[in-house]
């Protein structure tokens, strides 16, 4: 199966070496400003660093010109790419779209104040088609190389098969490495760039990056000055009472999150839709009561951030316009918090923020909004799809004793081991009950395998729900999976901030086939007509070397045979 995906991916980059057959593919940008965006990373410590370690992995070979960053998301009929240039556009740049005599232009959206960022919406695009894409400026010359990006298969259709990446907590500020078990902070980018790069040399169809795409919290939640502004939050100089678009408050956005986002992914996700799902972090704060509901600032920093750097959910027909969080304008028909991975009649994939619509009352406290609730027991009720994933922001099954959690866990003051047998402070009996009705809707899809695909947990690993408290769910238990983290530090683990590993909350039957390892790693899933079959990878800073994240295989394959 790897092999052939290879093959064609192989392909693809061949088809993309012939799009300019009389042009020299490192000379056709020569004399664009930027110079495919080297001054605007030029200054960052990891450039030097990554050549003195060796940390990189081999080099794309597509010529980015001016484009800093950029990220797709697709449906079966749209496309949203979000991208940044190296330098500002004084004019709308295009995006042109092209298959056999078909022959479209898009114009961009201006999504910042100084012209760096923009996006572009095309609709009523074919389903299941390869489109060859190239961006242009005003005057039509072009940006970057063109590049593929193929649309989604329709509901109707029923491919075979699709494979899907998926990952967590891929963000952090710049870190160092000085070799194996010698590292600061967060992997640095180029170590964190080679795990997604080996992701993606499996070729999957599309990507789950699900939450923690940035880390600057901007109030401590622990210690003697919890509440109040961290050393990042000072540093930000943020103005609170204006707005972030404008003035000092967009370029300390820009500051605080592009070099998290914009270097990391870069063009590599060009042909690849990815599905960013946000967490806390991504809200500018990490999970504390102090700090939630989202304050207004910080909800604005959190929406403003997606509308720079990644893509939103583009519309689906079984989920309702309506949702929180969901608009329609200028910039398109967007969901910011809840979307949807439809791959024809094989595959639905359920994404969900459970940050956004956090209650903390006493009396209607829940993480979910009951709309979204009601969609997501809706739609793992339904017939029209053969599998039908979960994934939510926070993971089901396993506790780390944190505050926003699902489950009652805690650590106790005196043994500091977990246990339900105390009070958590400020936990919710709330979001303990949705968390059942959701897992009850899963276990009642008999005809189809129930899973769990999480993140958040800076954990790799598998286990098998068979009960939350009262309930019962051995005669179609649900398997969860934690996919791996990509960037996470030192202090990101459970067992080196909360001095304890993740294990599975004590109010469930919860069977471990793998307990999770504080490793960085990614899972690929594929999803065929009569099974799902997830493969989970890991690397160990610790103990192997970089150029080992190249060669990586699979240490745990999950299968799941359909009903």
């Amino acid at each position: 199966m790897t092999n052939k995906r290879s093959d064609m991916k192989k392909d693809n980059k061949n088809k993309s070496n012939l799009y300019l057959p009389s042009l020299k593919r490192r000379d056709f940008l020569r004399g664009s400003a930027g110079s495919m965006a080297g001054a605007w990373l030029s200054s960052w410590p990891w450039q030097k660093l990554a050549a003195q370690q060796d940390l990189n992995s081999e080099p794309d070979d597509w010529d980015s010109g001016i484009v800093r960053h950029l990220l797709p998301a697709v449906n079966e009929s749209r496309i949203l790419i979000k991208t940044s240039f190296s330098r500002a556009l004084k004019e709308t740049p295009r995006l042109r779209i092209q298959n056999g005599s078909s022959n479209r232009l898009i114009e961009g959206y201006l999504n910042d104040t100084s012209g760096e960022f923009w996006e572009f919406y095309a609709t009523e695009l074919q389903p299941d088609t390869e489109y060859e894409l190239s961006l242009q400026d005003s005057g039509g010359n072009s940006l970057c190389e063109p590049w593929p990006l193929s649309t989604f298969p329709a509901p109707q259709q029923n491919p075979e098969q699709v494979r899907v990446l998926f990952y967590t907590c891929a963000g952090g500020p710049e870190g160092e490495y000085f070799g194996i078990g010698d590292r600061r902070g967060n992997l640095p980018i180029a170590i964190r760039q080679r795990l997604l790069r080996r992701g993606l040399s499996f070729a999957p169809q599309a990507a789950v990056a699900n939450g923690d795409h940035i880390y600057w919290d901007l109030h401590t939640w622990q210690g003697d000055r919890a509440g109040e502004l961290s050393p990042a939050g000072q540093q930000s100089n943020f103005d609170f009472a204006a707005r972030v678009m404008g003035g000092s408050n967009e370029e300390a956005m820009k500051l605080a999150a592009g070099p998290q986002i914009a270097p990391l992914y870069g063009t590599a996700f060009r042909s690849t839709p990815v599905y960013f799902l946000q967490d806390d972090h991504d809200h500018w704060e990490n999970d504390s009561p102090l700090t939630y509901p989202v304050p207004w600032f910080q909800l604005q920093l959190a929406r403003t951030t997606q509308q720079l750097y990644y893509p939103e959910f583009l519309p689906d027909v079984t989920r309702s316009p309506g949702l929180p969080y969901s608009t329609s304008s200028a910039r398109g028909e967007l969901s910011e918090s809840f979307g949807t991975l439809r791959y024809g009649q094989l595959l639905e994939v359920l994404l969900y923020d459970v940050r956004r619509t956090l209650n903390v009352g006493a009396l209607n406290s829940v993480f979910l909004d009951s709309n979204v609730e009601n969609w997501l027991v809706q739609r793992t009720a339904s017939q029209d799809t053969r599998h039908l994933v979960h994934v939510p922001s926070n993971p089901p099954g396993w506790t780390a004793g944190k505050w926003g959690e699902w489950y009652p866990d805690v650590l106790h003051p005196e043994t500091g081991q977990l246990t339900t047998q105390i009070p958590k402070p400020h936990w919710r009996q709330g979001w303990l009950n949705q968390h059942d009705r959701i897992m009850q809707s899963l276990a009642d899809m008999r005809h189809r395998n129930p899973l769990v695909i999480a993140g958040d947990l800076h954990a790799t690993g598998v286990g098998t729900m068979h009960g939350a408290g009262n309930l019962d769910f051995s005669d179609n238990p649900i398997t969860n999976i934690l996919c791996g983290p990509v960037g996470t530090s030192i202090r990101g683990f459970p067992s080196v901030v909360r001095g304890v590993l993740p294990a599975p909350s004590q109010y469930l039957d919860f069977q471990e086939q793998v307990p999770p390892f504080e490793e960085h790693g990614f899972s690929i899933v594929d999803f065929e007509q009569d099974r799902i079959v997830a493969e989970l990878f890991k690397w160990d800073v610790n103990s192997q070397p970089v150029d080992a994240i190249d060669t990586l295989e699979p240490y745990y394959t999950v299968e799941l045979d359909r009903p």
